[in-house]
């Protein structure tokens, strides 16, 4: 695992500066702190930090084909460079190290830009071919490593692997896109390719961008649509035969993350998705099995207990830890590692549960991804109770009521739940599940966001309508009702939310996140079975639970879903009181000119005095506050 970075000119006039590239490397040491490297040549300049995994001491980055004419930067794993290794050596390619990264060169050399299809793995890497004069950038087809990347004025292009690699260049500009602010808003993440800074993009996941003489050209090589679509469905014809397939699937996925030359374990919740892959590292012999879970004072916030019979089962050196966050300290730390907003609650447990894993293990093996695979979140099932017109009726008539009640005359747990499912009334039916999963209404923006800030804009308009929502909703009908709600988090959610939190949060203390779920195989199986078998009438993930019957105790997989999170709303009533207050007074919100201050001045006032939760609302504003103050 490495954070990369780099440059690429129009011409051999000014060539790359190993000053440059050597300070874009040094705000990405926490991503590769055992090694750096630099390669400075006339039209382009690559700069790696290295976290050494396999091949520790012949690893170094960037490296080179054999005559020098092919240089490579490389960010993640690809779990089959052995097998691929061997058949390049077969026609005649020879190697000097052991690496993985050294295997995506000659696999360039032998089968062209095509060689892309046969990685299976995490990636994000730049591939300089000196012969052709072309910068080729590649990121994985999930979206688990990330990627970005800035055209200037003259036609430079500048890359890494963070924004803040990018930002470093003196010539790269640090303006607000207002569309991706509106995004961060309304969903609390920014979807590819958009990133907060005008002019400065996500490579999308499963997308190509090659540079060439200025000119920059980004293309899509992997889509689940079009997998799914070529595949024609499983060939396993009954529901035993597809269980089986899907455990050897899964069981292969774990195997081949299993390859390091340093030591590994496991994140454990308890639930099915953690579960399981420990239950299958057991399996395949993994030794020592080391996990760890982490849980918190407050007892609606904690798994431990079902992570400790798990741990139990497998007989796994168990490690966990009862924490309580340090939210002032942690808030400003976590923002600085995230580069652009990002409103996920779960960035602190998710850095936590890394932070205190770190000194045991340099690589951890994790269940991310499971939800928008099988199909667990509970936005599935009132989708589909949403499709029933009663059921919409009364929603749209309760939802105004439910929301009038204060929070002292709910409950927890399944009033929560109801009082969010009718929240999602408030929005047009035609936006399908993205209406559970925005934090505003465009009746909540007119009042919230400033004049200026509508005119940049535009206007306000239905996610739906937007790249890069459109394009996914126009492919929507390649699947079947069920599949494609997965299919649009996949796309969207997955990629530029989960996948972010995991890379940013783990990154920031130097541990590797490998996903056995999220295997571009397992992933086009799943994908191919009719979504009937992922929610069975209300059961979520029905066809993984049943498959995992014959490894786990039924109570990891039954028991009900929990979200691996933190009391925000507490900690903005407490400990972060004073930083709400302070970064959103209506001075400085006037002052920034993005935001109306006295909608966010009736927010605080209702939500410390308790009448109302507005954490998620409260939290977005209070990170841009904050990250404005540390980028702008």
């Amino acid at each position: 695992m490495c954070g990369i970075c780099g440059i690429a000119s129009p011409s051999s006039s000014e060539p790359a500066s190993a000053t440059l590239l050597q300070a874009m490397c040094r705000t990405i040491a926490h991503r590769g702190p055992d090694d750096e490297g630099i390669f400075a040549g006339t039209r382009a300049g690559l700069g790696a930090r290295r976290l050494s995994i396999i091949d520790l001491a012949g690893g170094h980055q960037p490296l080179s084909n054999e005559d020098g004419s092919i240089w490579i930067a490389h960010n993640g794993e690809v779990y089959n460079f052995p097998e691929l290794r061997e058949e390049l050596i077969s026609r005649g390619h020879r190697f000097s190290t052991r690496t993985d990264t050294e295997t995506i060169v000659h696999a360039y050399e032998q089968w062209g830009q095509d060689f892309v299809q046969r990685l299976r793995g995490m990636f994000a890497f730049a591939l300089w071919d000196e012969q052709e004069q072309r910068l080729l950038l590649v990121r994985d087809r999930l979206g688990i490593k990330p990627l970005y990347y800035t055209l200037l004025d003259d036609r430079t292009l500048v890359f890494g692997s963070e924004l803040k690699a990018i930002l470093v260049h003196p010539r790269v500009k640090r303006e607000v896109e207002p569309r991706a602010l509106d995004f961060f808003l309304t969903l609390e993440y920014i979807p590819a390719p958009l990133s907060i800074f005008r002019n400065i993009h996500k490579l999308p996941a499963g997308h190509w961008l090659a540079y060439k003489d200025g000119r920059v050209k980004v293309r899509e090589y992997w889509d689940i649509e079009t997998a799914a679509r070529e595949e024609g469905g499983p060939k396993e014809k009954n529901l035993p035969e597809i269980m089986d397939r899907l455990y050897d699937l899964l069981k292969e996925s774990v195997k081949l993350r299993l390859v390091s030359d340093v030591p590994l374990g496991a994140f454990l919740s308890g639930g099915i998705d953690s579960s399981t892959i420990v239950g299958l590292m057991r399996e395949l012999g993994a030794s020592p099995l080391k996990t760890f879970s982490i849980g918190f004072e407050e007892t609606s916030y904690n798994e431990l207990p079902y992570a400790r019979r798990a741990a139990q089962r497998f007989a796994t050196e168990h490690e966990e830890f009862i924490i309580e966050p340090k939210a002032l300290d942690l808030t400003e730390k976590l923002i600085r590692h995230l580069d652009e907003p990002f409103g996920d609650f779960s960035i602190f447990p998710t850095f936590l549960v890394s932070q205190m894993s770190r000194p045991h293990v340099k690589v951890i093996l994790s269940g991310d991804g499971g939800d928008e695979v099988f199909g667990g979140y509970e936005h599935y099932q009132a989708q589909k109770i949403a499709s029933c017109g009663p059921v919409r009726l009364a929603g749209s008539l309760l939802s105004p009521f439910i929301n009038r009640l204060p929070p002292r005359a709910k409950k927890k747990g399944a009033w929560n739940k109801l009082q969010r499912f009718l929240q999602g009334f408030e929005h047009g039916a035609e936006n399908r599940h993205l209406r559970w999963m925005m934090f505003l209404s465009r009746r909540d923006k007119s009042r919230l966001y400033s004049a200026g800030f509508l005119e940049q804009m535009g206007g306000i308009e239905e996610v739906r309508r937007l790249s890069p929502f459109r394009e996914v909703f126009e492919k929507l009908p390649a699947f079947d009702p069920i599949t494609g709600e997965l299919y649009l988090d996949l796309k969207t959610y997955l990629a530029d939310d989960i996948m972010v939190k995991v890379d940013r949060m783990s990154m920031a203390t130097s541990l590797e996140a490998r996903e056995p779920l999220l295997d571009h195989k397992l992933v086009e199986f799943v994908f191919g079975l009719d979504g009937r078998l992922k929610l069975h009438g209300l059961t979520t993930k029905w066809i993984f639970k049943k498959t995992m019957e014959r490894l786990l105790p039924r109570e990891n997989i039954y028991r009900p879903k929990e979200g691996f999170s933190i009391p925000i709303k507490h900690w903005l009533r407490g400990e972060l009181r004073e930083l709400m207050l302070d970064h959103l007074s209506e001075k400085r919100i006037r002052e920034a000119g993005f935001i109306n201050p006295k909608p966010v001045q009736k927010m605080m006032a209702a939500h410390l005095a308790g009448r109302k939760n507005y954490s998620h609302q409260l939290w977005a504003l209070l990170v841009f506050e904050i990250w404005k103050e540390n980028y702008l």
